[in-house]
């Protein structure tokens, strides 16, 4: 395999850029899911929306530029995978927004660090050592922390989902970065509609609704905001290492916060300030394991001089 140094794209600080923009991008769209959730709006609608205009927008992007031709792919079975992963991870990641206090969803997020090491000792039987077993014990002590399975003040429903929708990004974070080898990230991006929108089509007839014009205006925003979102997440793989770019998302936790705070007057409970620094911390400790593996691999591939 290509080492991710020698990635054709590889441009770090770009990366760091697109991850950080992004963080404040994602966070801002959960508030506006959460917000149309509370207003009424089934969680399929609003994927439903969320998803169709990227069509059109990236169409018109690419037909301006007289770049259609880069919608052509040799990936087809590749980009269906991703769009079937990306349904599951956006339900998730949707309905643990719509359960969950902002911060607490996206913390719980964070926990895809975690899945990632675990899934590459289990899954692909790659050598992990004390370290990053270490950081995964911490981070599962922080979810526990957080969710309190004993009887807490979170919904166990919610927790649950958002841990599910944790795995879902470990996964589309490496298929997410395999793609970005041949893809330009709009291609992704636009696949990732084509194929969800006429699933979620099905679904309309049973959830769609009347809206009032506010509501079509949060709804339009779930679209731009995802879409917009969607693009800077995949960029940032496409130009950066996964376990270098994720330290930026932690960001968003500083975003989800606020927008709790300022739009729904919801604080975290207390189990949340203790539990948080654990997961992220956890999270930091696998991305500097595997940025110092990555600086050994690089100097072990350089040919020794004579």
């Amino acid at each position: 395999m290509q080492p991710e140094s020698d990635h054709p794209h590889h441009r770090p600080l770009l990366a760091l850029g697109l991850r950080l923009a992004a963080a404040l991008v994602l966070a801002g769209l959960l508030a506006c899911v959460k917000l149309a959730s509370e207003r009424g709006i089934h969680l399929a609608e609003i994927m439903f929306w969320r998803q169709l205009p990227t069509i059109p927008i990236l169409l018109g992007w690419f037909a301006l530029r007289r770049q259609l031709g880069t919608l052509k792919t040799a990936r087809m079975g590749s980009h269906l995978r991703r769009s079937g992963f990306g349904m599951v991870g956006m339900t998730m990641n949707f309905g643990a927004a719509t359960l969950l206090p902002l911060a607490v969803a996206t913390t719980l997020n964070y926990s895809s660090a975690i899945f990632a090491v675990v899934l590459s000792a289990l899954v692909l039987r790659e050598p992990t050592g004390v370290w990053r077993w270490s950081a995964v014990a911490l981070g599962f002590t922080g979810v526990v922390v957080i969710a309190q399975p004993w009887g807490g003040e979170l919904p166990l429903l919610g927790a649950a989902i958002a841990l599910g929708a944790a795995l879902m990004i470990a996964l589309i974070s490496v298929q997410l970065r395999d793609l970005g080898r041949t893809e330009h990230p709009f291609t992704i991006v636009f696949y990732f509609s084509l194929f969800s929108v006429p699933v979620l089509a099905l679904a309309m007839p049973f959830v769609g609704q009347a809206h009032p014009l506010e509501d079509w205006l949060l709804l339009l925003a779930c679209g731009v905001i995802g879409l917009l979102g969607q693009v800077l997440l995949t960029a940032a793989l496409r130009y950066g290492m996964v376990a270098n770019v994720i330290v930026m998302d932690y960001s968003g936790l500083v975003w989800a916060t606020l927008f709790g705070w300022l739009v729904f007057s919801n604080l975290p409970p207390a189990s949340f300030w203790i539990g948080a620094p654990l997961v992220v911390g956890a999270g930091l400790l696998i991305a500097w394991r595997e940025h110092r593996l990555g600086l050994a691999r690089r100097a072990l591939a350089e040919p020794k001089e004579a």
